[in-house]
C-alpha cells in the first residue's frame, strides 16, 4: 500500500475527530515516517497528540498548532508517524 496514502488516512481520521470545522490552513509536515509497511487487508487506527500551541502574532484570534499523527496497525506496531502544524482558529473568550 502506498505510504502517502496511509499517512493522509492517519491524518484523515484524527482531523475528523480533533480539529473539523477549526482548521485555518495547514502551514506543514515534518518528521515524517513510515517505519513498518502496510499491507492490503490492514486494520489502521489512529491516534493524535497536540504537543505545542501559540497564539498567533499577525492573525488575531488564530493560533498555529503542532500536533503528532501516529498510525497503527492492528497488532499495534506504528506504521506511520508525521508531525504537523497548523493554523487553527481560537476558542472565543
Amino acid at each position: 500500500m502506498n505510504s502517502v496514502f496511509t499517512l493522509g488516512l492517519v491524518i484523515g481520521l484524527s482531523v475528523i475527530d480533533t480539529t473539523f470545522g477549526t482548521t485555518v490552513g495547514n502551514l506543514g509536515w515534518d518528521e515524517v515516517k513510515f517505519p513498518k509497511p502496510v499491507f492490503a487487508g490492514d486494520t489502521i487506527r489512529a491516534e493524535t497528540t497536540v504537543v505545542a500551541v501559540r497564539e498567533s502574532k499577525s492573525r488575531p484570534g488564530q493560533g498555529i498548532v503542532t500536533f503528532e499523527h501516529r498510525g497503527f496497525n492492528q497488532h499495534s506496531e506504528e506504521v506511520a508517524f508525521c508531525r504537523r502544524a497548523a493554523l487553527m482558529m481560537a476558542k472565543p473568550t
